[in-house]
């Protein structure tokens, strides 16, 4: 059984693409036809990918892997946010800082900064300080925490990298690239699908195609994790090998 069905992607408008004249030619492969000057996408094609995505994504976990999901479109955020939140990936979701996977120990020391501060202003510990000194540190914390809050718990870098806007994306997708971690991505008739590992051809400006495709993305991490919790991917790979 599929995990998600055509009607259910025609209904989130996963099947509209950019108009003709801003295609990427690597695209062709996903487009089943022209209408009105807009390609229209094959969406028996988002389910072919969709599938390879997930079993990509759940097995990784399922050893130990872990992912960060990134989506900062405005159309993007709250849907990747909560998302993530609810299967326990990292996320980010309101600006992509340069240097978040090639600088990491950078970003690393920013972030035990915003645990600090936060620290200091949870317990109201701000000694010797004046009030504009510390009504400064508490507008470095909520700076911080805006950009860092959702990989604050990612101590090494992630085994998969998601992306909700490749184009939007392109810091992070060279990072990613530069540091070989494989990429999952919704991809859109303008994007050039060879820059990701697993491709998923579908419209990446429809709020409802980017929340029924992130959500299949969030259950095959729920997946993995149960794997990994109970055994089940071990198990699975010990029988395979006999």
């Amino acid at each position: 059984m599929p995990l998600v069905t055509i009607e259910e992607l025609l209904e989130a408008g996963a099947h509209l693409g950019h108009k003709r004249s801003s295609w990427h030619p690597r695209a062709k492969e996903f487009i089943f036809m022209e209408k009105m000057g807009t390609h229209i996408i094959d969406v028996r094609k988002t389910i072919e990918y969709l599938e390879k995505a997930y079993n990509f994504v759940r097995n990784r976990i399922a050893e130990g892997g872990t992912i960060l999901f990134v989506g900062t479109k405005k159309q993007a955020q709250d849907i990747v946010r909560e998302l993530a939140e609810e299967c326990g990936a990292f996320y980010v979701t309101e600006k992509w800082l340069g240097g978040m996977l090639t600088n990491f120990e950078t970003i690393r020391r920013s972030v035990l900064k915003m645990k600090r501060l936060r620290e200091m202003k949870d317990n109201n510990d701000y000694p010797g300080l004046t009030k504009k000194e510390i009504l400064t540190l508490q507008r470095e914390l909520a700076r911080l925490e805006r950009y860092l809050v959702g990989i604050e718990d990612m101590e090494t870098l992630p085994s998969i990298v998601y992306i909700t806007d490749v184009n939007k994306e392109m810091t992070a997708i060279k990072e990613a690239r530069r540091l070989a971690i494989p990429i999952v991505a919704i991809v859109d008739t303008n994007v050039d699908p060879k820059l990701v590992d697993y491709p998923i051809p579908a419209n990446d400006d429809s709020m409802y195609t980017i929340r029924l495709i992130t959500s299949i993305i969030a259950r095959a991490v729920k997946e993995g994790k149960s794997m990994l919790e109970t055994g089940t991917h071990s198990e699975k790979q010990s029988t395979e090998a006999s």
